[in-house]
């Protein structure tokens, strides 16, 4: 009987982790994003969901984003922008131009813990980015990669040590991962639409004799968009938007919102459909390092039992020749 406590664990694994901060690494669902800024970003992440709930997930991240090609690498971090260096001003989007072309390799590792279950994606990514009018950039990418599933049955406590039904289980399964997407951006606005888990897997879970349970990936997709509204040469507003669906799931969204004062402090408010609200703030505190940590409260019916998620990121910004404090594609 126990065992079927677990298949809807196994179901939920096939659904990409959810992140508050989903603008402030966009990599993590669309391959397209890689090597969009002019120096080594990396990012680290943890997220606590319904904190104190036993078995609720927590997902653990880390990127890596880097450009290739000497004509950007090499070149104005502002995209060849001379009238400002806070990209959330109205000099920089009046003197925008697009990034040259050129290449952007990446990386992302995402470990996912719900309940018995852990899903581990690792994936390299690829970009390649075009510039298709004097301010408008455009970049196709892909993933490719490995997805590991493992099952920690000696968590699983049994009314019977020698249950079968749960020792023989097949725990540990590998499997190929697939992902692609498309991305543009500009001063002020991109536009983003990926498609990740495109490589069909149907794990069994299986005892001797019988067929216990069964996960199958389905992909996911998303499109997201954002703005920036510059206020004055040191206020903005940057709404944001991501929609998520998958097949067998209610299609999802979320919408974030955040003031951006000197493009070195943020404050922001955050909702997702039927799930929660919550609120965030960020920190950059030099041309090397970023902080930034986000509260949600539960609006589902996990709110009477466990209402509170925190997430936190750090940022680093390896190679920044020109030792710019503000992302200036990714906001």
């Amino acid at each position: 009987m126990l065992v079927w406590a677990i298949v809807p664990l196994c179901g939920i694994a096939q659904q990409k982790p959810q992140y508050t901060q989903y603008v402030f690494n966009n990599l993590l669902i669309n391959p397209a994003v890689s090597g969009i800024e002019n120096y080594i970003d990396v990012k680290a992440a943890y997220r606590s969901q319904w904190t104190g709930l036993d078995g609720a997930p927590v997902t653990r991240t880390l990127s890596l984003s880097a450009p290739i090609g000497n004509a950007f690498v090499a070149g104005d971090a502002v995209s060849m922008s001379s009238g400002s260096d806070n990209p959330y001003s109205p000099a920089y989007a009046a003197s925008y131009q697009s990034a040259p072309p050129h290449h952007g390799l990446g990386l992302t590792l995402v470990a996912d813990q719900l309940g018995y279950t852990r899903n581990t994606d690792i994936n390299a990514t690829y970009a390649w980015h075009l510039g298709i009018s004097s301010d408008l950039n455009l970049s196709f990418g892909i993933a490719a990669g490995f997805d590991n599933t493992t099952l920690n049955t000696s968590a699983i406590l049994l009314q019977q040590a020698d249950d079968n039904a749960v020792n023989n289980l097949q725990s540990n399964t590998w499997s190929p991962d697939l992902g692609m997407g498309i991305w543009a951006y500009s001063a002020d606005y991109y536009v983003g639409l990926s498609a990740l888990q495109l490589l069909p897997r149907h794990l069994n879970l299986t005892t001797q004799n019988v067929q216990t349970l069964q996960d199958r990936r389905s992909p996911n997709f998303f499109a997201t968009a954002g703005m920036r509204f510059s206020l004055s040469d040191d206020l903005a507003v940057v709404p944001s938007a991501l929609f998520k669906m998958m097949s067998n799931l209610p299609a999802s969204f979320d919408l974030n919102t955040k003031m951006v004062f000197d493009g070195r402090f943020w404050i922001g408010a955050a909702y997702r459909y039927r799930d929660a609200v919550g609120g965030m703030f960020g920190l950059n505190i030099n041309s090397l390092v970023s902080l930034s940590y986000s509260y949600d409260h539960a609006t589902s019916a996990f709110r009477s039992v466990s209402p509170s998620t925190h997430e936190i990121v750090i940022a680093l910004m390896l190679n920044n020749r020109n030792r710019v404090i503000c992302p200036q594609h990714t906001f």
